[in-house]
């Protein structure tokens, strides 16, 4: 952070960071505390002020610095852990364990996961059904207020969702930055197409047998949040490749390679959102005046969506998550966040600052509630 603070030509002013700031100060101040705070119970006050404070101690220094990677991988990476706390903590409030039943599905007790989108598709259009065994419109992560949140974080930013939105993406995006230097230096770029190959099984699939085929099978993610009782074969199976494709795509891979493997090269919502990527304002832009081929962006991006082809033609795949890695590691400012229709090297400023209060805004407010829940729970054990 010293060192960030020293570099010329990214610093602003504490002035001028504090004035971007204070928008940020004051939305996340009504939303996190409803406009009325109340500080009558001292474990809820210190986790909501903890929160609050977080969110925008960080959005400060993204501007004071210049620098936006380092900075929205914290909150990012608190969101995943503190959602999975929530969840199971949830669970085992309810159920007393992580495991359903099938009464559980049955009665429409399962929270529902953004990952289970691409497979409500075609049921929804041919048989007018929802197959995911969830409510519509109660409860904790029901199906209507996942899905909004999930369309408008899309629309607006694209596959920047899996960096700014997605609480399971912060699992490898935190586990990619263990150790200095990977061990394993090349992947086919060939695998960064694999999702949607996923995508076109688990949508079929799921049409086929009306059921969510990937959180049924293959979803790495239920090893850190709900999951079928083990009770025959077939759910032992199910949980040794949850198992399995968590380590292995989730912790192992994601340290050798210092990648979001299980992102690239798995997730089936990640290919609708590298799509959604054609249609969002906002994208990543290399002015070709400034850039001096380093390859330094090619080295550092996580989801595998540049290569030095692209840094030569002056483009940015559209599998690139706005994480902005890529921007951090560029010493001559020559790959910037950029508005479509705004020519590359063109209102750089001003294009970073929209888009760090769109998608940074959207990320402190969805994940406040699962962040301050698990503060609460951590006071609760220490005291």
């Amino acid at each position: 952070m010293v060192n960030d603070l020293k570099i010329a030509g990214t610093r602003k002013s504490l002035g001028k960071s504090l004035l971007y700031t204070l928008p940020m100060f004051l939305i996340t101040f009504l939303f996190i505390t409803g406009g009325r705070p109340n500080f009558s119970d001292p474990s809820s006050a210190i986790a909501v002020l903890t929160a609050f404070l977080l969110v925008n101690v960080l959005y400060f220094l993204m501007h004071f610095t210049g620098k936006t990677d380092r900075y929205r991988a914290v909150l990012f990476i608190i969101f995943a852990l503190s959602l999975s706390y929530t969840l199971i903590h949830n669970m085992l409030e309810v159920r007393n364990s992580m495991s359903f039943s099938q009464a559980d599905i049955l009665e429409c007790k399962i929270p529902f996961c953004h990952l289970v989108i691409p497979m409500m598709i075609l049921p929804a259009v041919f048989t007018k059904s929802i197959i995911f065994p969830g409510s519509i419109l109660n409860g904790f992560a029901n199906i209507s207020t996942m899905i909004v949140l999930w369309l408008v974080a899309t629309l607006v930013l694209g596959r920047g969702f899996c960096s700014w939105g997605c609480f399971y993406g912060g699992w490898d995006d935190g586990f990619s930055r263990f150790g200095k230097k990977p061990l394993i230096k090349r992947i086919d770029g060939l695998w960064k197409w694999m999702p949607f190959a996923v995508l076109m099984m688990v949508m079929l699939t799921a049409a086929l047998s009306m059921m969510p085929t990937y959180c049924s099978w293959i979803c790495p993610f239920k090893a850190v949040t709900e999951f079928e009782q083990v009770t025959s074969v077939e759910s032992a199976t199910k949980a040794g490749i949850f198992l399995s494709l968590f380590g292995g795509l989730v912790i192992a891979l994601p340290i050798m390679t210092k990648k979001r493997t299980q992102c690239s090269f798995l997730c089936p919502l990640g290919a609708i959102n590298t799509l959604s990527n054609k249609i969002t304002p906002f994208m990543i832009k290399i002015d070709k005046n400034a850039c001096n081929e380093c390859f330094k962006c090619v080295e550092t991006c996580p989801l595998y969506a540049l290569t030095r082809d692209d840094i030569k033609e002056g483009k940015v795949s559209m599998f690139c998550s706005k994480c902005g890695k890529c921007v951090d590691a560029c010493s001559k400012n020559a790959i910037h966040y950029g508005i479509k229709g705004v020519p590359a090297g063109t209102l750089k400023n001003f294009s970073r600052n929209l888009f760090l209060f769109v998608s940074f805004l959207f990320m402190a407010i969805f994940s406040a509630g699962s962040i301050i829940a698990s503060f609460q729970g951590l006071l609760k054990l220490i005291f």
